[in-house]
């Protein structure tokens, strides 16, 4: 793709947040709170901390309740937010689990009905079981949240773009039509696709931000988290106190690995974007693919609402190929470069079949309704370079539908 195409499908996007990597490199590692100056936090893995006296600490008393190193990772990704406040949590779904514990029995939730299988099942078998009140929506179509709001609806969960279907959710209309129907109905919108560099959730009316940090945000496959970001005084000193009572934190090791992560991301970022851009084009010309779905492409149905609420778009891109389950499969099996996996995010290209692999728990029938077909496939568009990522793709189609 020449670079004058590049640059006009680019354009139109926000512009990007500023400062934004100066705060992804120095905010909570100033070398200034700790006695050795050291430039980079050190791990703190003492599990507690001596105190002066009953009661008389310097801020860390147990590691659950609260760790340094961990702390270095929440101010920083607040800071990328645009939030006063971030806990860092053991994974995407305990940051799902811990929100959804703000709720008692006989409370709802009503949830995007396109969303990561692990959201679906959570909310299908676990919090339902507990008495919740789970309802799901296409929360694209505004008037499906107006009809799908109850008296007891507590929560709205958003995923933008949705996984794996990429929808795009207008994030400001349905905040502004929960709060009008309830203030105090919380909007969660789950950025995990996005990343904190493309998408601030928080500035367009959501209460909470949250994120599987396993995927861009740490950006290198080697660490399982989950992030919560929020500015409301109240809601964070709930959060806090559940983060503490659950027990789902993070290792300190681990959070180390994702503040190094954060560090690169916005270049991470912006050579998903370019990759995946490239990528989806290419798809797109290809006749033996039926239909390509990435938001930063015109042919994309939000494709505008993408340009006004985020400042560029990830590497994730799903299309149906063209044939069967088999031909699907044949695809799959002789890709090289891509590797056959879930998770997504790393700088590596991965590529998956959502319906047997990462929404397998969501029954066949609501596979259906939401397009997640056998002719699926979701990419994960990495960090490789782009002539060798194409032709990666372009020889596995090959292998899979021959020309006749």
């Amino acid at each position: 793709m020449s670079s004058e195409m590049q640059k006009d499908s680019l354009a139109g996007f926000q512009p990007l947040f500023k400062s934004f990597a100066t705060d992804a490199i120095h905010v909570g590692s100033e070398p200034e709170q700790w006695s050795s100056m050291a430039v980079v936090p050190p791990i703190s893995l003492s599990t507690t901390f001596k105190q002066h006296g009953p009661g008389k600490h310097t801020g860390f008393e147990y590691s659950r309740s609260g760790n340094p190193t961990r702390n270095c990772l929440e101010k920083a990704v607040a800071a990328l937010d645009g939030a006063k406040y971030c806990l860092a949590v053991a994974s995407g779904l305990a940051a799902t689990l811990t929100i959804t514990h703000l709720f008692k029995s006989g409370d709802g939730i009503l949830c995007m009905n396109d969303v990561y299988g692990g959201t679906n099942r959570y909310f299908r078998k676990v919090a339902s079981e507990a008495g919740l009140d789970i309802s799901f929506a296409d929360l694209t179509k505004l008037e499906e949240l107006k009809t799908g709001l109850k008296p007891n609806t507590k929560m709205v969960w958003i995923e933008t773009p949705t996984n794996p279907t990429m929808k795009v959710v207008d994030i400001q209309a349905c905040a502004d039509i929960v709060h009008k129907h309830n203030k105090d109905t919380i909007v969660v919108v789950d950025n995990t696709f996005m990343s904190a560099y493309f998408q601030r959730p928080l500035a367009l009316g959501a209460d909470i931000c949250m994120y599987s940090a396993t995927k861009y945000m740490n950006g290198h496959s080697d660490v399982v988290m989950g992030l919560i970001s929020l500015s409301r005084d109240d809601l964070y000193e709930r959060l806090k106190f559940l983060q503490n009572s659950l027990g789902a934190v993070p290792s300190p090791f681990d959070c180390y690995m994702c503040n190094r992560g954060l560090k690169t991301l916005h270049l991470r970022m912006k050579q998903h974007f370019k990759n995946a851009l490239a990528v989806a084009q290419f798809l797109e010309a290809d006749p033996r693919v039926d239909r390509v779905i990435f938001p930063g492409l015109p042919s994309h149905p939000q494709h505008e609402l993408t340009k006004r609420q985020c400042t560029g778009c990830p590497g994730m891109i799903t299309f149906y190929i063209k044939g069967k389950l088999e031909d699907a499969s044949s695809f799959l099996s002789n890709l090289k470069l891509f590797a056959l996996a879930e998770s997504l995010g790393g700088y590596e290209s991965l590529a998956e079949h959502p319906a047997i692999m990462t929404h397998a728990s969501v029954c066949e029938e609501e596979r259906k309704k939401l397009g997640i077909s056998d002719t699926l496939i979701r990419l994960s568009v990495g960090l490789e370079d782009e002539e060798d990522i194409i032709a990666d793709l372009d020889q596995a189609l090959s292998a899979a539908l021959p020309k006749k």
